[in-house]
């Protein structure tokens, strides 16, 4: 556990580079951490382990040319070597008309507000710990509980021979646990990512997953068809990173997005959804900051993407925002989406028929123009009927627009920070949501 570089430490090795450059401009990158994480199986734990890595990035311009090299080494000697390489490739390489020059210093947010220090120093006894309440969920139950839970420190540096060093650092935390009785009938997940390892609670995690499996009745083979829904927040944080992984002005501006008028234009400023869609994201969120720069070092600020359903910004990189005279603005990596104040057994209550989700898997983009997306539930579907769940249904697949489901919500629950299928890059606060209309095209009949 060596690889974590404070800001001096990057100043050093960055000042190194960039004063030997030959190129006309060069930037340098820097990225690493540590991590501790602890498996469990079949409710006993199987592995734990320790990652630590280093990433140094070598971008070397010479007019419109440049060359990249990237390093996972230290040593002076390797390092000297690859920017000679990167410098090389830049003379070889043709000219690119979108190139952009290093920018100069920008101003940030504090940084802080994603770091916590007891979590940089996790312990591998902790994340045990953290297992054994999870799996205490089990007890008594014909239950079988396999799980994951990590905990880590890392940090992200750029500096450019414009003068420019931004560093920021941060730690996480994740658990996440899937249930299947001993049958092998049916199965249930839950998981959760903080900044905070204090803040996840393992004990709740771990009960969530398994009174899922627990259910009792006959998985119902559900025909495809347009249903009502309940998605839980991590499924619908999986819609909100569709939503805004396309919210891109360059795509909508050359007829390429959801967010194309026809004929030309864009659609920001108008209402694309419903009105209880309020999506921002804040390097200062105190539920999900998000890191504090972007493309090029780019300083990011509190940004209202959607704002009660009306499309207000969207991500601009810095050749486009110069050819189109707009400001640049850098895309988003953690979000929140707002909430509301309807518990999910008052959404089921409201069901005439319908399915309860509690996760996606394998969510792509169909068509950008529509957003059309496609997926498959998993771990844990439920059959709504007359206002209750009556049965376990097994998984489905979806053909649905996020655009569509966000215009189609009939209510809003709590909002809470959830982990979603794509993984922990992305720290999503998401409300779970009952939606009409939503369309399952096709079976996929496994549990």
């Amino acid at each position: 556990m060596i690889m974590f570089l404070s800001p001096e430490d990057v100043k050093t090795i960055a000042s190194k580079i960039i004063g030997r450059s030959r190129a006309e401009t060069c930037t340098v990158s820097v990225s690493g951490g540590n991590s501790r994480h602890f498996r469990f199986a079949k409710n006993e734990a199987t592995t734990n382990g320790a990652v630590s890595d280093i990433e140094i990035t070598i971008n070397s311009s010479f007019g419109l040319r440049s060359g990249s090299v990237t390093i996972q080494s230290l040593d002076d000697a390797a390092l000297e070597k690859a920017q000679a390489h990167s410098e090389e490739i830049a003379r070889l390489s043709p000219e690119n008309p979108e190139f952009m020059p290093p920018l100069s210093p920008q101003t940030y947010e504090a940084e802080g507000a994603r770091f916590d220090a007891p979590t940089a120093n996790i312990t591998a006894d902790a994340l045990a710990g953290a297992a054994k309440s999870a799996i205490a969920a089990t007890k008594g139950r014909e239950v079988a509980l396999t799980g994951f839970v990590e905990a880590g420190h890392s940090f992200n540096a750029l500096a450019n021979s414009a003068g420019l060093f931004v560093y920021d650092q941060g730690t996480s935390a994740e658990l996440t646990a899937t249930a299947r009785n001993t049958s092998r009938a049916w199965s249930g997940w839950a998981g959760a990512s903080q900044n905070r390892f204090s803040a996840l609670n393992a004990e709740k995690l771990g009960e969530r997953a398994v009174e899922k499996a627990v259910f009792r009745g006959v998985p119902v083979d559900l025909e495809p068809g347009v249903y009502t829904v309940v998605l839980e927040p991590g499924a619908v944080a999986d819609l909100v990173l569709q939503l805004l992984g396309y919210m891109e002005l360059r795509n909508a501006d050359e007829g390429r997005s959801y967010l194309s008028k026809p004929g030309g234009g864009t659609k920001l400023n108008e209402k694309l959804l419903n009105e209880h869609v309020t999506i921002t994201s804040d390097p200062a969120d105190p539920i999900v900051p998000d890191t504090l720069w972007g493309e090029d070092g780019l300083a990011k600020k509190r940004t209202v993407w959607f704002e009660r359903g009306i499309a207000r910004q969207a991500s601009c990189s810095r050749f486009w925002a110069k050819k189109t005279g707009r400001d640049p603005l850098p895309r988003p990596q953690n979000l929140s989406m707002a909430g509301g104040t309807a518990p999910i057994e008052d959404m089921i209550r409201d069901i005439k028929r319908g399915i309860l989700v509690t996760r996606f898997w394998y969510v792509n983009t169909v068509d950008p123009r529509t957003l059309l997306s496609t997926g498959m539930t998993r771990d844990g579907n439920f059959l709504i009927e007359n206002g209750k769940i009556v049965a376990p249904a097994l998984n489905l697949r979806f053909n649905e627009s996020p655009v569509s489901a966000f215009s189609n919500i009939e209510a809003v629950g709590p909002a809470e920070r959830t982990i979603s299928g794509y993984g922990g890059d992305h720290a999503i606060s998401a409300p779970p949501l009952m939606i009409k209309g939503f369309t399952f095209s096709s079976k996929s009949s496994g549990i």
